[in-house]
């Protein structure tokens, strides 16, 4: 889509309030008609409930889908000829997954808008990585899962990408403290899901074994917050152990969903928040799915721009968030402010939450 493009030169965190307003509605109301047109499955669900297009006046009356539809149905708006990939999210033992189809467009914008965002974080030259995690050859490669998604695409960010765990899943260090004395005296990459890097380098890992320290590593991690929460380990804990422990400070935590990768949201190093992009946005819904004030808590619903191979443009999840009312905020971020505070408590535990 043309006005899509043209987003594509913008700066990711920079679009004002009203003239983001107006470009998505226009913007969703033509992927809502678009998928509408093209996924009889969509079409269904829309007529159901009274779809008309001239009635949308703002996004907050752009139809959503509930998150867990992507596990019963198959929601595509493209020819089998044309699926490029199929993501899966990660799921419970037993639970069906997510299933999300790409084609090239669509896989191609997702990485576009990811390197832009990360470029925020990392510069736009790619640096050495450490992936808190084994490598993806000893996955299997026949379930291309949210794990093994993260992965790849945070890894087209780094270079000389080192694994920190062997096939085993335990710590190796021989590659661990070489990686450290090549590349550890400048800038480099660290990612892993949050539970694993929870216990691998805090729990884990003997400093007696390591000869060097992680104070210029670069740490994105996301996910997992299920199992940190039954630890009772809040956000602000886990940067404090990584600290104290591999003095490790440049922290940044993500949000996002397999059913809109590429619009992720990354938590403000300065004010602590997650902040919007101008590819996404995001709205607050009580029970009764009405919109929440901001500062106010409810249901997250979030919206992307890049979905055009399948419905994903308005996921409504089952994780209870809310906007936090910031004017000048010390960020200097203009895009809108939230806080994740976890999943309903009568959800499934759904994508990443159980890595």
């Amino acid at each position: 889509m043309k006005d899509i493009n043209k987003l594509f030169e913008t700066n990711i965190f920079s679009t004002s309030r009203d003239k983001k307003n107006l470009l998505f509605k226009k913007i969703l109301n033509k992927l809502t008609f678009h998928h509408y047109q093209n996924s009889k499955e969509y079409k269904k669900l829309l007529d159901f409930f009274g779809y008309n297009k001239k009635k949308i006046r703002n996004i907050s009356e752009i139809p959503f889908l509930p998150a867990r539809l992507f596990k019963e149905f198959e929601l595509k708006s493209i020819s089998k000829k044309k699926i490029f990939k199929v993501l899966l999210s990660s799921g419970t033992t037993g639970s069906k997954p997510s299933k999300i189809h790409l084609d090239k467009e669509n896989a191609h914008n997702q990485v576009k808008i990811l390197g832009k965002i990360m470029a925020t974080i990392l510069g736009n030259k790619r640096v050495p990585m450490l992936i808190i995690d084994q490598n993806p050859k000893v996955f299997d490669r026949s379930v291309f899962n949210a794990r093994l998604a993260a992965i790849y695409g945070f890894s087209l960010f780094g270079k000389n990408h080192t694994y920190l765990l062997n096939e085993q899943g335990k710590i190796n260090y021989n590659l661990l403290n070489n990686f450290l004395k090549r590349y550890g005296k400048e800038k480099f990459f660290i990612f892993g899901f949050t539970s694993i890097v929870y216990e691998n380098l805090i729990q884990k890992l003997s400093t007696r074994l390591v000869k060097s320290n992680f104070r210029n590593g670069i740490l994105l991690h996301g996910g997992g917050w299920k199992k940190m929460e039954k630890i009772k380990i809040s956000n602000k804990l886990f940067k404090k152990k990584l600290l104290n422990k591999i003095k490790l400070e440049n922290i940044y935590n993500y949000y996002g969903l397999v059913e809109q990768t590429g619009s992720i949201f990354v938590e403000s190093k300065k004010c602590g928040y997650f902040v919007t992009s101008a590819f996404s946005d995001i709205l607050i819904r009580d029970n009764n799915f009405d919109i929440q004030q901001n500062g106010k808590k409810g249901f997250i619903q979030l919206f992307s721009l890049l979905p055009t191979s399948y419905p994903g443009h308005s996921i409504l999840t089952e994780d209870i968030g809310e906007i936090i009312n910031i004017n000048n905020c010390k960020c200097g971020l203009k895009e809108k402010h939230f806080l994740v505070h976890g999943r309903t408590k009568e959800s499934e535990i759904r994508g990443c939450s159980d890595i």
